[in-house]
């Protein structure tokens, strides 16, 4: 088995081996940017870590503010064969957007801007540095919103090079069916742009969704066109909790196969109930929980939180809150978006490896039951969530990585749940992304296909300038 922390490439580095290069680089950029270029020792460590246990520290910062600028930059970076890795609010979860190999982080933040607004044709142009709350607050007088919320406040730009998906996916999709068209700088720091405006289109590859996914390994997303959808005229939520994990997962699966349509249905363990509890001071019952959330007509949906309700007795389970009123439905999913940050604060000074897999609706329960064993078994402290509507959910596992013995148990658990998805006709990631941490899975998941992805690669990024040391285990050069 190959861990995390070796595919993090230690002793290697980008700097340290071009010196001279480095100085020049350094010179040129500086000229190009001024103040927003910097190898202070603290801005790169702002840049080093993600939310997970991953770390790589960059050799220098550059903040970026237009897409000609990325343009520029990268051209330079090429020339002196310097890794380049895009970095949008930090919040990714494998590492993702580290310089695990030194190089140049390309911080987008300063690249926030809605571009245009096609309210009438339900599309948004943003730039990727831009985070969905600051859309959706821009987007407030249009009666429109952008749903993809992956709990995180990330950038745009990050969500689509990750393939993002979060909260609302089961109704709206993901990343992936929400963007129609990307800005991209290419390794050489030639600019492309792929797709259009057009709800759909024929014409020839669909270069959209290569890059969409990428994690900024073929390319860097500067701009991106997307889709956006009417402000539902009602929303309601319920919090239901079980007397058993495994009567609250089948009431999803039954959910799912008797055609109801929430936007959301997200299961917390109990575990998970009471980190949150500790977290947020507050008395939810300590047992396995759904939040659910249906959007639409009034009629439409009281006759969906209905029938849910009377799937959620016959499994045993009771409901427990209700919400209609937007405050009353944040603060309701207030304790689902506090899942990381609730599991982090139970043992402090610990590290949080948090990993997802995805499966057919079918093996939902086996897999969440097998993994929540392995867990237990383990003598990791761990919790469980996600989103289960579409077969997806998440371990948030606790351990110092300074104990050797923990990092080689969380790792063990990380992998076996990973094989496990696949093993039932599922994937090792739904949502957070290959990064360091998982490409001995995607190894096992593609199989021969890998190669046809690292030909992709190759083609591209001959180089391996942009964010080496991702998805394969490839340096740049």
């Amino acid at each position: 088995m190959t861990s995390a922390a070796s595919q993090s490439l230690p002793g290697i580095n980008w700097q340290a081996s071009n010196p001279e290069r480095f100085l020049d680089l350094k010179s040129k950029l500086s000229a190009l940017l001024g103040d927003r270029y910097s190898d202070t020792q603290t801005v790169r460590e702002h840049h080093s870590e993600d939310e997970a246990y991953h770390s790589g520290l960059p050799d220098h910062v550059a903040f970026p503010a237009s897409t000609n600028e990325v343009s520029e930059i990268v051209r330079l970076c090429a020339e002196h064969d310097c890794p380049v890795m895009a970095w949008g609010a930090g919040t990714s979860l494998e590492g993702n957007a580290l310089a695990v190999a030194g190089g140049l982080c390309l911080d987008l933040s300063q690249m926030h801007d809605v571009v245009e607004v096609h309210a009438e044709d339900l599309t948004v142009a943003v730039q990727a540095g831009l985070c969905r709350e600051e859309l959706n607050l821009e987007l407030r007088h249009t009666g429109l919103f952008f749903p993809i919320d992956p709990g995180a406040n990330a950038t745009l730009g990050g969500m689509a090079a990750t393939r993002a998906s979060g909260t609302n996916a089961i109704k709206y999709g993901t990343m992936r069916q929400n963007v129609l068209r990307c800005t991209v700088v290419l390794p050489d720091g030639s600019v492309i742009e792929t797709g259009t405006r057009a709800p759909k289109s024929a014409a020839g590859y669909d270069l959209t969704a290569l890059f969409v996914g990428s994690e900024g390994t073929l390319g860097i997303i500067t701009e991106l066109t997307l889709r956006l959808h009417p402000i539902p005229e009602t929303a309601a939520s319920i919090m239901c909790i079980f007397p058993t994990l495994e009567g609250a997962v089948e009431t999803v699966i039954l959910a799912i196969q008797t055609s109801l349509d929430p936007a959301r249905i997200e299961l917390m363990d109990e575990a998970m109930m009471a980190a949150i509890n500790s977290f947020e001071k507050a008395d939810y019952p300590v047992s396995p929980t759904l939040a659910v959330e249906f959007h639409g007509p009034p009629a439409a949906v009281a006759e969906q939180m209905e029938r849910f309700q009377e799937l959620v007795e016959g499994e045993g389970g009771t409901v427990s809150r209700t919400a209609t009123k937007s405050e009353e439905r944040s603060a309701l999913w207030k304790a689902r978006h506090n899942a990381l940050y609730a599991t982090r604060s139970l043992q402090q000074g610990k590290k949080l490896l948090i990993t997802d897999v995805c499966v057919p609706i079918s093996r939902l329960a086996d897999c969440i039951m097998a993994t929540r064993e392995d867990i237990d078994s383990s003598g990791i402290l761990g919790t469980i969530a996600g989103h289960v509507g579409d077969g997806n959910f998440h371990a948030f596992l606790l351990f110092d990585p300074d104990v050797p013995a923990e990092l080689e148990t969380v790792e063990a658990l990380h992998q076996r749940m990973g094989a496990r998805a696949i093993e039932m006709g599922g994937t090792c990631t739904g949502e957070h992304g290959i990064g360091v941490g998982k490409q001995d899975l995607l190894r096992q998941e593609a199989g021969g296909s890998t190669q046809t992805m690292l030909a992709i690669k190759r083609a591209l990024d001959p180089d391996g300038v942009l964010n080496p040391g991702k998805i394969f285990a490839q340096t740049n050069g």
